[in-house]
């Protein structure tokens, strides 16, 4: 009899309820990360709304961050305490009154308020997403469900940026976020009528909450696989920020061309994602990994070195790379995944999210420091350094990544 997470290369077809499942968790994760991603396309009007600076707006973008790393840390405590399904119910209704906040807030500090509100409950949503697909999914699955999930992620650029842009000339800077509360209404609902409980994880919980927590965080094999998701953040988070203002200040795009740029983008990342999830399910995800981080290598170098180059041509070299970096993040969670015992998977991914989150705020803090720009409309200098850096953790991060693959071969030998 074959062992639920044994490594095979047979292709297993999803069942009715499975790709249903698949759905609804994608369109959760797809709103999630709209809601993330819908702040910067709106910085230019809320800063002007708002009559806030550039450094007041920054704080209300990593508030959201800051807010979901620490909400992660708390949830690691009880997230295996509880069945899945009612856990991510519970987190996406808060999610969803948080965004709603966001789209009544008037003032600054309501906005950063509402901000630190929704990170709270968003920001635990996809780990347990994650545990979830790692309950109800074999091994030789997850990688074709990773990508759907991390489908999210295109289309949150395809409909994120130009129709959130779109609504907020028409109405005001508040309209996608009624918008996200709308489409999350929906997703919440489908989740209660479908989705079934998710609780065989529940009669193997001992230890009070605390102390499991504390012995997910200092179980040396976890923390194996907590290092290297910390550095897949860091490598991404350091360039992302600024692309923007790279592409405007330095390449020379015009801003009203940013909406088009990032929609083909998405574009591409949708149909990139589910073949990545197919050759990890049928290939060796760590070989996978390694490809996809050192395609996006050549790409980090190429991007950092552009000058004044055609629109189509930034596309392209954005297109290679974002595909490399979202290549990168489907073996690398697939093999995470992998990593803790069932009784342990809740806390692990809470408090791996956590890590994410935290990584992604520090990487944001570090290019901060990098990069340097004399006026607002003069190019940023130092990209190319940043660009080294990143490539740095990305080499860290394959090292880190075959201690995750080496660690699962022998647990599952």
């Amino acid at each position: 009899m074959k062992n639920k997470n044994s490594v095979s290369k047979e292709k297993i077809k999803f069942t009715p309820y499975q790709i249903t499942a698949i759905l609804i968790l994608a369109l959760t994760q797809f709103s999630v990360v709209l809601d993330f991603m819908v702040m910067s396309p709106l910085g230019d009007l809320i800063m002007k709304n708002m009559k806030i600076s550039p450094a007041q707006f920054g704080i209300v973008v990593s508030s959201y961050a800051l807010s979901a790393g620490v909400s992660g840390f708390l949830t690691a405590s009880f997230a295996d305490k509880f069945d899945r399904k009612r856990l991510l119910l519970f987190f996406y209704a808060g999610f969803i009154l948080g965004t709603l906040l966001c789209g009544m807030a008037n003032t600054y500090w309501l906005l950063v308020g509402a901000r630190i509100f929704t990170g709270i409950f968003g920001g635990v949503i996809s780990s347990i997403s994650l545990a979830i697909v790692t309950d109800i999914f074999l091994t030789n699955q997850r990688g074709r469900v990773m990508g759907y999930l991390q489908m999210g992620f295109g289309i949150s650029q395809i409909l994120g940026i130009p129709i959130s842009l779109y609504l907020a000339n028409i109405w005001n800077w508040q309209a996608p976020f009624y918008l996200i509360v709308g489409i999350a209404s929906a997703i919440f609902i489908a989740g209660i009528i479908v989705l079934k409980p998710v609780k065989e994880h529940l009669t193997l919980q001992r230890d009070n909450p605390l102390k499991h927590m504390w012995k997910t965080i200092s179980n040396k094999n976890y923390r194996i696989g907590f290092s290297a998701t910390a550095f897949m953040s860091l490598g991404g988070y350091l360039m992302m920020p600024w692309g923007s203002s790279y592409a405007v200040n330095n390449i020379g795009i015009d801003q009203k061309e940013l909406p088009l740029m990032f929609m083909i983008i998405g574009v591409a990342t949708i149909l990139i994602m589910p073949i990545v999830g197919k050759l990890s399910d049928r290939f060796n995800k760590y070989s996978i990994f390694v490809g996809a981080s050192l395609l996006t290598v050549i790409a980090v170098i190429i991007y950092t070195n552009l000058g004044q180059v055609p629109f189509w041509v930034l596309v392209v070299v954005n297109i290679i790379m974002m595909g490399g970096v979202m290549a990168r993040i489907i073996p690398s969670q697939a093999l995470t995944a992998s990593v803790p015992e069932l009784k342990d998977r809740g806390a692990f991914m809470s408090i791996n999210s956590s890590l994410q989150q935290m990584a992604g705020g520090i990487a944001a803090l570090l290019g901060g420091t990098i990069i340097a720009q004399k006026t607002k409309t003069s190019p940023l200098e130092h990209f190319t350094l940043l660009g080294l850096v990143v490539i740095v953790a990305i080499f860290i991060n394959i090292f880190l990544t075959y201690r995750v693959y080496n660690f699962i071969k022998k647990k599952e030998a």
